[in-house]
């Protein structure tokens, strides 16, 4: 896999989580530690992004 298709497919997985994350939010049975987690995730696929296009 190339340096930008796994660029991409990081993009695309932060794009979605922070789709989950925001279901999540609007969702009154998900507790705080589950959208603590999907907002963990969401922080190391951006890192990683940043890390990778610098």
């Amino acid at each position: 896999m190339s340096l930008s298709s796994h660029l991409v497919e990081l993009k695309r997985k932060h794009e979605h989580l922070s789709t989950v994350v925001e279901e999540a939010q609007r969702a009154p049975g998900t507790s705080d530690f589950e959208i603590s987690e999907l907002k963990k995730q969401k922080m190391k696929i951006k890192e990683e992004i940043t890390r990778l296009s610098s």
